[in-house]
């Protein structure tokens, strides 16, 4: 069951673990896999050529990972799930492609805050996990997305920190 969440959120401390979005979905087709081909230089021929696709295990084109775990970035984006709190992206772990993404497949993207830690007084550290969905609700892609979100200032009398 997927959490409502408040899409005005602006600091560390307006999440909490488990908080969970379900993103919309969104029709991957020929035309960005091309795209992505292009802006990347990655035109290896499972992306971009679908005679050599058909002729391999996935039977024609598939969309690279790394365009599936954009797209994946951008519709949690796109959800206003984060609001404007992210100040930086540390690391992404553990990322596995677990099925191809065909042209015509309508991914959408459960995220859940797995964890929180207040880290420095002005950031704190949020752990999110994705997984990508196909329109059969089977999993395609799974990571782990580390960001960095701004805390609350402190009130009078509380402590900054001076090295940030």
């Amino acid at each position: 069951m997927t959490a409502t969440f408040n899409r005005l959120r602006h600091h560390f401390e307006d999440f909490s673990v488990g908080d969970t979005v379900l993103s919309p979905g969104r029709t991957v087709d020929i035309s960005d896999i091309s795209a992505f081909a292009g802006l990347t230089g990655d035109h290896y021929p499972l992306h971009v050529d679908e005679e050599y696709g058909r002729g391999t295990r996935f039977g024609g084109r598939i969309a690279h990972g790394p365009l599936t775990f954009s797209l994946a970035v951008g519709q949690v984006a796109l959800s206003g799930f984060l609001g404007d709190a992210i100040v930086a992206f540390l690391e992404c772990q553990n990322m596995r492609a677990l099925a191809p993404v065909f042209p015509g497949d309508t991914i959408r993207v459960r995220v859940e805050i797995a964890g929180a830690e207040g880290g420095k007084p002005r950031y704190g550290v949020l752990r999110l996990d994705y997984t990508v969905l196909n329109q059969k609700d089977e999993e395609v892609m799974r990571f782990r997305m580390v960001l960095l979100a701004r805390r609350r200032e402190p009130g009078p009398g509380q402590e900054g920190d001076p090295g940030e």
